[in-house]
């Protein structure tokens, strides 16, 4: 399993995502789940994956590999002119690869194959978007409705961003805020884990922004867990009292 997320603000996208795999409690990995790709002033482009790895892995390849030989493939993810055009190729891609493992008989009924992306980021003059990619190859968008995407171990760390988040949030506050959903989640499941890759998109810059890596024993990482813990305690037990109805 894993965690992967998306956030767009007002003034760029943060993605973060874990770098844990594994195939039963005695095989674990680190492997990266954030790829990236820019040509600067021109385009920048990020995308988070979940699902089986060996999936994700092919069509970041595929990926990698026609954009260098886009003479012969046209567009490609570096020369699509917008980014619901680049969403578009990714989820071409990854059918591709999982109708491939299909006609390898490679596919179990329970899609041990899938796996699903985020991608976002911005192209020319167009505005910075973000979307999440079915298996099916067809994908949805954010919006102001919906501003943020996740995928994989989604249900630990979900109300926390929903209760917290403000678009007009600064990127730091955003780091921070997917810190406490991350912490939260690798609490409650051991599939999920540091490693956890930050990319910081900067809205019109058209290049990469920050990218680095928060380890597990990262000091602010640590003073974010501890943090959490007592702020809960501390908000629960100025919580109004329960009292037990007399009929009860």
């Amino acid at each position: 399993m894993t965690y992967c997320v998306g956030l767009c603000l007002e003034n760029g996208i943060v993605f973060m995502s874990d770098t844990r795999t594994n195939s039963g409690v005695d095989n674990i990995s680190t492997f990266r789940k954030m790829h990236t790709w820019e040509k600067p002033g021109e385009r920048a482009i990020t995308i988070l994956s979940a699902g089986n790895l060996a999936t994700t892995q092919s069509v970041v390849s595929l990926l990698d590999e026609r954009s260098k030989t886009h003479a012969e493939r046209s567009p490609d993810i570096l020369s699509a002119p917008t980014m619901f055009q680049v969403a578009t190729l990714v989820g071409q891609t990854l059918r591709e690869v999982i109708a491939a493992n299909a006609a390898g008989g490679m596919v179990a009924d329970n899609g041990i194959f899938n796996a699903t992306l985020l991608v976002g980021g911005q192209v020319g003059d167009g505005q910075q978007r973000l979307f999440m990619i079915y298996p099916e190859g067809n994908f949805i968008e954010a919006s102001e409705d919906t501003p943020f995407f996740q995928i994989g171990e989604t249900k630990y760390g979900r109300p926390i961003i929903l209760r917290a988040y403000d678009a007009t949030m600064s990127v730091e506050e955003a780091i921070k805020l997917l810190l406490v959903s991350f912490d939260s989640t690798i609490k409650a499941n051991l599939s999920v884990s540091p490693p956890l890759d930050v990319h910081v998109y900067e809205k019109d810059s058209l290049k990469l922004g920050r990218v680095f890596r928060i380890d597990g024993d990262d000091p602010y990482f640590q003073d974010i867990s501890a943090g959490w813990g007592v702020a809960l305690r501390d908000a629960f037990r100025q919580l109004p009292a329960f009292t037990m109805p007399k009929d009860a």
